[in-house]
């Protein structure tokens, strides 16, 4: 798997509509964050974490982890899924990435590349990428409706200042995200990956899929996370996101 893939299903969680044709992207974006609570509370939080299963690939060649992850401000993230005794870590402390990654045979932490990062970095904004978007150096823009799976969704496009997009596709009714099309430039190439949400909780006043199945687009194997559990303003300590230095020899 991916190293990173687990960790943006957990990303992607915050960004809904009058008449089509008759919506602009600020109305949208506005329904979007009254839907998962709003801006204020969304705001608010300081730590976020995670907890369930993840589910990578199919047939015999499928396995499944715990999975956990944790992220707080300012833009830090940490994501875990044990494997076969072992935890595969991937983690932001808001300036770099690193992992461990023991089930590929590496058991010492590994700084990331900046393009290997990204999806840590989208992920680590965790009250959601339409708060004070324009703030954070996006662009939205309002593209009508398209379907998906037979419902006439809302269609926002969310361009980064790196160059990288999101297309956000919001269900008309509930005005929730039922899925995300990213296309990230790595290392010079795109890659376009498709993020299914769906089994909306509450969870303080503020909504949260429980289901996450992403997958390459047009790939028919896929990645899915169960969450358990989803906590707010739990006590993170501020090391668990920082680069394991090794131990100095005496």
């Amino acid at each position: 798997m991916n190293s990173s893939k687990l960790l943006s299903l957990a990303a992607a969680l915050l960004v809904l509509p009058a008449v089509a044709g008759a919506m602009t992207a600020d109305e949208l974006v506005a329904k979007t964050l009254a839907a998962h609570g709003g801006a204020d509370k969304l705001k608010a939080l300081q730590t976020v974490r995670w907890t369930g299963k993840a589910r990578a690939g199919s047939g015999i060649n499928s396995f499944e982890a715990d999975y956990s992850a944790v992220t707080k401000r300012p833009g830090r993230v940490r994501g875990s899924y044990n494997i076969q005794g072992f935890d595969n870590v991937y983690a932001y402390d808001g300036k770099e990435g690193w992992k461990i990654e023991p089930g590929g045979g590496r058991k010492d932490p590994e700084r990331l590349s900046k393009d290997d990062a990204k999806s840590l970095v989208e992920s680590a904004d965790f009250e959601g990428w339409l708060v004070d978007w324009r703030a954070k150096g996006h662009k939205v823009e309002y593209l009508g409706t398209e379907d998906i799976d037979g419902t006439d969704a809302h269609k926002l496009k969310l361009t980064r200042a790196n160059g990288d997009f999101h297309y956000l596709f919001i269900d008309p009714d509930h005005f929730l995200e039922i899925r995300i099309e990213t296309h990230r430039r790595i290392r010079g190439v795109e890659q376009v990956t498709e993020v299914d949400l769906g089994e909306y909780e509450q969870v303080g006043g503020t909504w949260w899929p429980y289901l996450v199945v992403e997958r390459e687009k047009g790939s028919p194997e896929s990645n899915t996370l169960m969450l358990d559990k989803v906590e707010l303003d739990v006590p993170v300590d501020d090391a668990v996101f920082r680069f394991p230095e090794s131990p100095k020899k005496k």
